[in-house]
């Protein structure tokens, strides 16, 4: 398994299906909400499916600026970009699933489906799944019984901040 932050990064990512997107609105109010994950590129660019009219949309028009949080009991990554609406029938035929025509009944052709693109600028993980975990474990225990915090900071295995 690689040390290094972006190729680590880049390797947690893959292990989602799902993520919260973040948007601000025209109101200058964060929104969350569940996305689907489509891809993740080699470069860090998350690719979602979405409806043309929506919140998220109107967000996004008012300002690019969004987050991409996802978690899972033993991984959490955060990464903060821009978003861009793409329309490109053949990307959407390359990351079509059927499970998504619960959202566009019309299937990849529905006339309201888009794409969202994240390109992301920085972010950061934290693993503590495997032997990344146990060695958080032993840190955490350690200071605990220490009184002091985890040695676990410059642990690129553990935690990294990530500028892609």
């Amino acid at each position: 398994m690689t040390t290094q932050p972006f190729d680590k990064l880049q390797y947690l990512l893959n292990d989602f299906d799902m993520a919260m997107l973040v948007t601000r609105n025209a109101e200058g109010q964060l929104r969350s909400r569940p996305m689907a994950l489509a891809e993740v590129a080699n470069d860090g660019t998350l690719w979602f499916i979405t409806q043309r009219h929506s919140g998220k949309a109107d967000d996004i028009a008012h300002d690019r600026r969004v987050n991409v949080s996802l978690q899972s009991s033993m991984k959490f990554i955060s990464l903060s970009g821009s978003a861009e609406l793409v329309d490109d029938r053949s990307k959407v035929a390359e990351l079509w699933s059927e499970a998504w025509k619960a959202w566009f009944p019309q299937g990849m052709d529905d006339p309201t489906l888009t794409l969202l693109r994240i390109h992301g600028e920085c972010g950061e993980y934290w693993d503590s799944s495997g032997a990344s975990g146990i060695k958080y474990l032993i840190e955490a225990g350690k200071a605990y019984l220490t009184g002091t915090r985890p040695d676990v900071a410059d642990d690129p295995k553990i935690h990294a901040k990530v500028q892609l």
